[in-house]
């Protein structure tokens, strides 16, 4: 800390109150010069380079017009190695947990690793003019200028993170209190006749006013099937998406249906009754958790006024006769 202090007093004498924050800033400039070039080099795809050496061929026969699609291209892309994780587990962690947040696009990735940098820096540059304020009014120590420089950028880089958790349980959430009822209806629809994929399309239609979420995966469900992918592939991938646990068991419910060629309304009826029983069970453990929640903030809120008005006449009393 001594040597800490003599360097600070040293830039303090020699630049002026803003020497250590210039410093700062001349290092952090420094270094993003010398590591940004590295880190958003990209290599070149061999793929890219055969599409690349097609499209100058199409061109010079005169084709190259007709056949080129318009295709708006990503702006972000040519930072993709600075914004996507490297490590195939890491992005499709990433993508998976986005996805259960309800961010779709195949983009998603990179653009969130995008507003964790960009707010990242944003927060260091609304801490950085806040650390100059305060050094030309006061004394500020070096760790003081640290702290009021980092927080806000740490603040900034875990901002995305934190609105991508709330998004995920908010999610999953509310697809867990709309399950039930999305099973009764499709009991209803396939007890009345209707196949599977009808009832499930049926069912996104007429919960997509109440239960947005639920409803927008049951449509997806209906249009990969439309579009001829395998029923057991598109169930689990609903699961995937959804991450709750009902969801699983549901699907596992309906591929081991499917497979042994037991009755799908057999196994609906069973399992929308569980649901329902769940569903009161989730409602009277909440109930009972109340009491405990409440305890603190009942003793908080009505035993100082109980005391004040029990015991205060008596205190007083005992101070006024002190006083004579």
């Amino acid at each position: 800390m001594e040597y800490v202090e003599q360097i600070q007093t040293l830039i303090t004498d020699n630049l002026g109150p803003y020497g250590p924050l210039m410093v700062v800033g001349l290092l952090g400039v420094f270094l993003i010069l010398i590591t940004l070039p590295v880190l958003l080099r990209k290599e070149v795809d061999p793929l890219d380079r055969l599409k690349a050496s097609a499209a100058a061929d199409d061109k010079k026969k005169g084709k190259g017009d007709r056949l080129r699609a318009a295709s708006g291209k990503d702006r972000l892309e040519k930072y993709a190695n600075f914004l996507e994780p490297q490590n195939a587990e890491e992005y499709s962690a990433v993508q998976l947990r986005l996805l259960q947040a309800g961010y779709r696009s195949k983009n998603s990735v990179r653009i969130f690793h995008f507003l964790q940098f960009a707010l990242g820096l944003f927060g260091l540059a609304i801490g950085g003019a806040y650390a100059m304020v305060q050094s030309a009014q006061v004394t500020v120590t070096a760790q003081d200028l640290a702290l009021w420089v980092l927080v806000p950028g740490g603040i900034g880089y875990f901002l995305p993170r934190y609105w991508v958790t709330r998004r995920l349980q908010t999610r999953q959430q509310n697809i867990t209190n709309a399950f039930p009822d999305s099973l009764d209806m499709m009991l209803v629809c396939v007890e009345a006749g209707q196949s599977l994929d009808q009832a499930i399309m049926r069912v996104a239609r007429e919960m997509r006013g109440g239960f947005p979420d639920l409803a927008e995966e049951y449509e997806i469900v209906s249009q990969e099937t439309k579009a001829g992918k395998d029923k057991t592939t598109v169930l689990k991938d609903m699961a995937d998406r959804c991450g709750v646990s009902d969801i699983s068991s549901f699907v596992t419910v309906l591929v081991q249906s499917q497979q042994f060629g037991t009755s799908i309304a057999d196994a609906l009826r069973v399992y929308a009754s569980e649901m329902r029983d769940k569903r009161v069970m989730r409602a009277e453990e909440a109930a009972n958790k109340l009491p405990t929640k409440m305890t603190l903030a009942t003793m908080m809120l009505t035993v100082p006024p109980l005391m004040a008005i029990l015991i205060g006449p008596s205190i007083y009393a005992i101070a006024v006769n002190l006083g004579r």
